[in-house]
């Protein structure tokens, strides 16, 4: 009996398309073919979602196109600890929106990691911090942070780890620091 023996993962690819929500791609091949009834061959490709928020020609992607990812804000505190050693990243700072319109989706996570979504709710005002590695360095902005939006102009959010959860928001206003209570403080991805 042979079994079925593969290569190590490939690197992950770029974005399959830039300036929309899309996936990201590895491989791996067969080294050796299974035998005699020897153990079938494991899936040889595997996506991830990503967002490429620049085109190949080097330009920032119209912000409109592209939802902000957004994720809960106790993400942040593990990221700033990470980031401390470095030190030299701009300071963040701090987007406040008033939530327009949810999909059922976000109600609906049994996940541990995705329970901050069910405090998610119509016409509640949300704080939605960027900070680094989320803050860009070319454009000094997160994406789908809404600048250089229209007043009122209906914008789009999408919960990381819950692609069933998205929905709608306004931009209220830019601040330096988040001042939401903490169930309704969330980061950029």
């Amino acid at each position: 009996v042979i079994p079925c023996v593969v290569s190590q993962w490939s690197v992950w690819s770029g974005c399959a398309e830039p300036c929309k929500t899309t996936y990201r791609v590895r491989r791996r091949h067969i080294i050796q073919e299974p035998r005699n009834g020897g153990e079938a061959c494991p899936a040889l490709e595997e996506r991830a979602g990503c967002v490429e928020y620049w085109t190949q020609q080097g330009t920032e992607c119209k912000q409109s196109l592209i939802p902000a990812l957004i994720t809960t804000g106790g993400f942040g505190k593990a990221r700033k600890k990470r980031a401390a050693a470095d030190g030299n990243e701009r300071a963040g700072y701090c987007v406040e929106f008033q939530l327009m319109a949810i999909t059922p989706g976000c109600l609906h996570s049994h996940h541990s990691y995705t329970h901050w979504m069910q405090y998610l709710r119509e016409g509640h005002t949300v704080c939605v911090e960027c900070q680094h590695p989320a803050l860009d360095s070319r454009s000094l902005h997160c994406s789908g942070d809404g600048s250089g939006s229209k007043k009122n102009q209906l914008l789009h959010w999408q919960a990381v780890g819950n692609p069933q959860c998205k929905g709608t928001w306004k931009r209220i206003r830019q601040l330096d620091t988040c001042s939401c209570p903490s169930v309704h403080s969330f980061l950029f991805i």
